[in-house]
């Protein structure tokens, strides 16, 4: 069973982040998901959704209607002692979906303060695959330096950018998009999004 680590960052456009756990876990994978503060107050914002403190995974399954058998774990991003923090146990793949400028920045410099840039940092040097989602318009020459780093480092910038050519019909067309944008990068097969030509 493959296993990915989510990263939700303070940027806005959580959602891509809620999207993409529910696609991993009803397509057999294991996920990790690890809030970050200001990840937890965006998503709240934005979604009405609050993760708590304790008994998060039955929450976060329950908000996403999905079994509370799955392979998820929630993990505080203070608790440097997870598995995720050690390149002897990293995972498949991490995302940070979405990825603010601050956490791409950190990622730029090598930082791991807590466990999000840890295993950031894990993945660029076991060279694991590392996705970034960055949502933030417009960027400034500091955000493109950044990605140009983290992309010179090994990550794959995925911008939250929906298409039109899809011609979508509800603002879930537009987030099913931009996270099977990143499903594609993973080499996972889904059916999120009437692909050109098809």
């Amino acid at each position: 069973m493959k296993e990915y680590l989510i990263v939700i960052s303070g940027a806005s456009g959580s959602v891509y982040g809620l999207r993409l756990v529910e696609r991993l876990l009803s397509g057999g994978a294991g996920v990790t998901v690890v809030a970050t503060k200001a990840g937890r107050e965006v998503m709240a914002f934005e979604t009405g959704f609050t993760l708590p403190e304790s008994g998060a995974v039955e929450a976060l399954l329950r908000f996403l209607g999905l079994p509370t058998s799955l392979p998820l774990r929630v993990v505080e991003p203070s608790d440097l002692f997870d598995r995720v923090a050690s390149g002897s146990n990293a995972p498949d793949a991490m995302i940070v979906c979405p990825a603010s400028m601050g956490f791409v920045a950190a990622v730029a410099a090598g930082m791991a303060a807590d466990l999000p840039e840890r295993a950031a940092d894990v993945m660029l040097k076991e060279c694991r695959p590392l996705v970034l989602v960055p949502r933030e318009t417009p960027l400034s020459l500091i955000h493109l330096r950044n990605l140009t780093a983290v992309t010179e480092a090994g990550a794959v910038v995925v911008p939250a950018m929906p298409a039109f050519y899809t011609k979508p019909a509800s603002l879930d067309d537009m987030v099913n998009f931009v996270v099977g944008k990143v499903l594609d990068v993973l080499g996972v097969e889904h059916e999120l999004y009437r692909r050109w030509g098809a």
